[in-house]
């Protein structure tokens, strides 16, 4: 017999319908009523709920933090679908969390609004503006801090940059509405807020930094000179496996008891390391784990090298033999041994431990987390916006392995599994959708790479002057001809013997 057959409707989220909620779910020991606006956070999705929002719901479980409460933001037309499903039930959110041994749900309440999505972003500008407002917190996707792929800085010939420096009290991107409040909040004698960028860049607060304040100096030096000398740009290292919302997950929150149009399912893992850098109040996160140092750079590049590049040593390779998640990739044999020889010899000697954690320890915890069965975290997902991610978490290391005379065939081999995936086409004839921003020309490098496989690391865009070392291109145009004449699983064959 169905054990649900019996049960209950699920209920509606909201407000006031968390006491009839099944016994169960975890809920809010506060109020939506003794909530006051202290954070805005901008780009507002799965993770932020499932990491951020966590930990100041978790203070606000202990009766402090009333003050920090979210505000919800975003920048881009898309974002408003977003915003209409959760203002739909209070801003509140379900997290169901996976484990190998079980299924259990959470309500969230930390959030206490979302602002609506405006061309010019007034509402968000005037909510930053707020003196009550003492960060602004930020997940945008790597991509999205239009960086130049040679120096780093921000990409001042970017169409939407040249925009927002041209019209800075229309801006279209989130720094140039960041800059924009930055400029009210001088101009009424206030203190500016802290900006703390949660997304995967190495230094990912210095790179917001150099972005908020080379977009201010475009159109007001003297403003760009005061949020350099006054606000604040800490450093963040975030970690916690966030897979995308599916049918499958709205339905484990119905059987849960729960009617919710946007929960989040995420691991029985969070990681938050913060430069202790703010230069307006913070809420207390040391009290409910976050680790707050002077030496956040350590902790970043073992977790964006080893974590995040690592989940594209596996989602790449795994799109193209169609295997459908990160899980099901570590239980293959051939993609588990080619990701652990690339990790032993073109990443781990490249990363620095950090306190009370060796690299190959880390090393270790990653692969049990990716190995668990209960997170549906689709290789899709993670193959997503390569063009950010590769430069990002992969090329680093093989920078450093040119740079030392280290090895560089697995680094290499990770690189013609990336090219070999944009051609759009797996092995068993189904076609890979569009799956970056710069699927265009990814696609058709891909395609005239297959002929000469130089093409594609010739993307400066991506690869900066990485394309012209000599030892790297002779490894990539080998293992790109393997894969297309032969396979990728005898390329790893041979990578492995």
């Amino acid at each position: 017999m169905d054990p649900l057959a019996n049960a209950k409707p699920p209920v509606p989220l909201g407000r006031n319908a968390l006491t009839d909620l099944p016994a169960a779910v975890r809920r809010p020991s506060y109020s939506h009523a003794e909530l006051r606006p202290g954070i805005v956070h901008i780009g507002l999705g799965n993770f932020h709920r499932a990491h951020q929002a966590w930990y100041i719901h978790r203070l606000m479980q202990q009766g402090l933090a009333k003050d920090w409460a979210i505000i919800g933001a975003g920048v881009r037309a898309y974002d408003a679908g977003m915003r209409e499903k959760l203002v739909s039930q209070d801003c509140l959110t379900t997290l169901i969390e996976l484990d190998p041994s079980g299924m259990s749900a959470e309500i969230i309440a930390p959030m206490i609004d979302y602002l609506p999505i405006e061309p010019g972003n007034a509402p968000l500008i005037q909510q930053m503006s707020d003196p009550a407002i003492r960060i602004v917190s930020l997940t945008i996707t790597e991509g999205g801090y239009f960086l130049d792929a040679n120096t780093g800085a921000l990409d001042t010939t970017h169409q939407d940059i040249r925009h927002d420096a041209q019209n800075p009290d229309q801006p279209f991107t989130a720094f140039g509405a960041i800059v924009a409040a930055l400029g009210q909040r001088r101009a009424h004698g206030l203190k500016p807020f802290t900006a703390l960028s949660c997304d995967n860049l190495q230094g990912n607060g210095t790179i917001l930094r150099n972005c908020i304040v080379g977009l201010a100096r475009l159109s007001d030096p003297d403003l760009a000179d005061w949020i350099e000398q006054n606000g604040a740009f800490p450093n963040s290292m975030v970690d916690c496996i966030v897979p995308a919302t599916t049918h499958q997950v709205i339905s484990q929150c119905r059987a849960l008891g729960i009617e919710d149009r946007a929960p989040v399912s995420h691991e029985n893992f969070r990681q938050w390391v913060i430069e202790d850098d703010f230069c307006a109040d913070r809420p207390a996160l040391e009290k409910v784990g976050v680790t707050l140092t002077r030496n956040v750079h350590t902790y970043e590049a073992m977790k964006l090298r080893v974590l995040n590049g690592g989940h594209q040593l596996l989602a790449n390779v795994g799109e193209i033999l169609n295997v459908p998640t990160i899980a099901d990739c570590m239980q293959d044999d051939d993609i588990t041994a080619f990701f652990k020889k690339v990790q032993a010899e073109g990443i781990l000697p490249h990363v620095a431990p950090v306190p009370g954690t060796p690299p190959a320890d880390y090393l270790e915890l990653v692969a049990r987390r990716f190995a668990n069965t209960a997170i549906h975290d689709t290789t899709r997902r993670v193959a997503f916006d390569g063009s950010s991610r590769h430069p990002g978490f992969l090329l680093p290391s093989l920078r450093d392995a040119l740079a030392s005379g280290s090895p560089v065939n697995g680094l290499a081999l990770a690189e013609a599994f990336w090219c070999r995936m944009c051609a759009g086409l797996r092995e068993d004839g189904s076609e890979i959708a569009d799956n970056d921003p710069f699927w265009t020309e990814l696609h058709d490098a891909a395609l005239a790479a297959k002929a000469d496989p130089l093409i594609w690391i010739a993307q400066s865009k991506f690869y900066g002057d990485i394309g012209r070392e000599e030892r790297f291109a002779t490894a990539f145009s080998q293992w790109l001809r393997t894969i297309w004449q032969r396979g990728s699983r005898t390329a790893i064959a041979q990578y492995l013997g």
